[in-house]
């Protein structure tokens, strides 16, 4: 296989040389050669081939000066509605969605967290009424990262209020652009606004955009949210990658700012970033032979603790020099620029780690009960019908 891939990949540079071709020519290209995502079936970008091989042919091609489909501006799209789409689509979503989708000519947001239900998701009040060939979708989102610049959104409303509050939930593909979705700017701690409100009104959404069984959106939705912790907490890292490797390179530079103290929270820090980042290859080396477990929510977990401790520690290891802050200015940023801003932008933007993808809270939770079998938390809403739910 390895040598069919590189065979291919041969003949996709000498059919499109990514010094005279367009950028999204050569996407598109890619996609229909089959080496967009090597594990996804033929046709639909893939070949049906060991997903450990994809890390050979992004190689090759990054050698060879191929751009690529720019994966942190379409993250939602690549991390979550594409496995979701993979598994529960009907041939005909995954025909019309993929491609685009893995070329980044349409961007893809997630439309899951509401004000009264983002902790507890499954209590969402968006509803899906049934009318005509399809649906009218009512109801409030909020969080939503790249709302303002996304064409489809994966949502989740709930269509029987009937039953307690996991089922009764469906599962659909909704167009952003279509008449009722209002997108309204979020500002946050850090002064930007990075996610969004989406207001739903009266929003048609056809029955073949629906994935998976009415009823049935809440297992749909297992699967994205479980690949969501992957992308977040599972990324390839290269040592002292990431936030640690800012740290330690402000250690280096400015040994003027060194104390006993703060030298031992760093080593500890490294040393836990450097379990992090091993902990998340073993994850993705899983991942190469299956779907997604509940791995994903300890790495999310582990993501967000670091980000925050070395953070703070940034920050005080600077001093006065730390709490400065660039601009305030309102952005409307497509991606999270980390280590393009100061530390105080790092401090504050690291909160939303703890929240963004699943609060820690929650990911106890999942780890406690379906990683390390403990009894599961009381809950005496189980088995009462969403409706009746105090709100």
């Amino acid at each position: 296989m390895e040598a069919e891939l590189r065979e291919r990949v041969r003949r996709l540079l000498a059919d499109h040389d990514p010094a005279g071709t367009d950028r999204l020519d050569f996407l598109r290209a890619r996609f229909d050669a089959g080496l967009a995502w090597v594990h996804f079936p033929p046709g639909l970008g893939g070949l049906g081939a060991p997903r450990a091989l994809q890390a050979l042919v992004d190689a090759e091609l990054e050698a060879a000066g191929a751009p690529d489909n720019d994966p942190r501006r379409i993250g939602i799209g690549l991390g979550m509605a594409a496995p979701t789409l993979l598994r529960y689509g009907t041939e005909e979503q995954k025909q019309r969605f993929l491609r685009p989708l893995w070329t980044g000519e349409e961007v893809w947001c997630q439309l899951f967290s509401e004000p009264g239900a983002g902790s507890d998701l499954a209590a969402l009040a968006t509803r899906a009424v049934p009318e005509g060939d399809g649906w009218r979708v009512d109801g409030q989102k909020v969080w939503t990262s790249t709302a303002h610049t996304a064409r489809w959104a994966i949502l989740i409303a709930r269509t029987d209020p009937d039953l307690p509050k996991h089922r009764g939930i469906t599962y659909f593909v909704c167009d952003m652009t279509d008449p009722g979705v209002e997108v309204r700017p979020l500002r946050q701690l850090t002064g930007e606004a990075e996610f969004n409100e989406v207001f739903l009104t009266g929003v048609r959404i056809p029955d073949t955009h629906r994935l998976g069984g009415v009823g049935e959106g809440w297992q749909v939705a297992q699967t994205t949210l479980n690949n969501e912790r992957v992308a977040i907490g599972g990324q390839a890292m290269p040592r002292e990658g990431g936030m640690v490797g800012v740290v330690a390179a402000t250690w280096r530079e400015r040994p003027e700012l060194r104390t006993h103290e703060l030298h031992q929270r760093l080593l500890k820090a490294w040393v836990d970033a450097e379990v992090a980042r091993l902990a998340g290859e073993r994850l993705r080396q899983q991942l190469a032979v299956g779907q997604p477990g509940p791995e994903g929510a300890a790495m999310k977990l582990a993501f967000a603790r670091l980000a925050q401790e070395l953070s703070g520690l940034e920050v005080e290891l600077l001093g006065e020099e730390g709490l400065a802050y660039d601009d305030w200015t309102m952005r409307r940023p497509e991606t999270v620029d980390f280590n393009g801003r100061q530390a105080g932008y790092r401090y504050l933007r690291a909160k939303g780690n703890s929240i963004e993808g699943g609060t820690s809270e929650i990911l106890r939770n999942i780890i406690a009960e379906r990683v390390l079998g403990l009894p599961a938390e009381p809950r005496t809403d189980k088995d009462m019908p969403w409706k009746e739910l105090p709100r």
